[in-house]
């Protein structure tokens, strides 16, 4: 009986152990900069040692209208502590800011996988441009998945709210809000990001510290929330 008991806890040690991989995917419409998310989390995840691969997925039309099935651009990585050869199959994570982005690729999320998504904009005219009837937020049909669904638009407005930017400006500050949640579930150091922001936007240090904002305010989230990677 001693045996068995031994192999039980190690099969459940083996379970409960963080996994030598994951897939992430980010997705959103084209004007999210899910590339450059994805990019800039691929950055981090090599500065910390990992190995890695990576797919960016772009839409199927370049001006599709904002917010439509044939518009979602999609970026993902796989990383882990062994050597990794592909970019992965399907995702433990789905990154998903707005209905079109989760429809055209929840599907491939594995069973049990996370949803990462953004109510503010799930409303009447974007879940349309999607076809879907009602939310998939609040039907149930993504029981199969663990979801997070919060406002991602609401609280990158106001983390970015002191810098007086105009609305749109302000909403193009969400992907490095969503990356900021990404680094502290998956443990990444932000200065090299924040470096980046520095320097990309070193002619208008409005924008650079507004990103840096959402950016801090994302990894606060995380932390304030408890989330984690698989």
């Amino acid at each position: 009986m001693a045996t068995l008991s031994a192999e039980h806890d190690q099969r459940s040690a083996d379970e409960t152990a963080a996994p030598e991989a994951v897939v992430v995917r980010f997705a959103g419409d084209s004007g999210d900069g899910m590339q450059l998310t994805g990019g800039q989390f691929t950055l981090s995840t090599a500065l910390a040692g990992n190995d890695l691969a990576t797919f960016p997925d772009f839409p199927a039309e370049i001006r599709a209208p904002q917010g439509t099935l044939f518009g979602v651009s999609a970026f993902q990585i796989n990383f882990g502590s062994s050597e990794i050869t592909t970019a992965g199959d399907a995702p433990d994570v789905l990154v998903a800011m707005n209905p079109a982005a989760l429809k055209t690729n929840v599907q491939a999320l594995k069973p049990g996988g996370l949803v990462i998504a953004d109510t503010g904009e799930f409303n009447k005219r974007n879940l349309e441009k999607a076809k879907y009837d009602v939310s998939p937020l609040d039907d149930g049909s993504l029981a199969r998945w663990d979801v997070l669904a919060f406002d991602i638009s609401a609280l990158t407005l106001e983390a970015v709210k002191p810098f007086g930017l105009g609305n749109k400006e302000a909403l193009r500050c969400k992907n490095m809000w969503t990356l900021g949640l990404a680094l502290w579930m998956f443990d990444r150091d932000r200065q090299p990001l924040v470096d980046w922001l520095n320097a990309k936007f070193k002619k208008n240090p409005i924008l650079a510290e507004a990103n840096i904002a959402a950016l801090n305010a994302g990894h606060a989230y995380g932390e304030t929330a408890e989330l984690a990677g698989p």
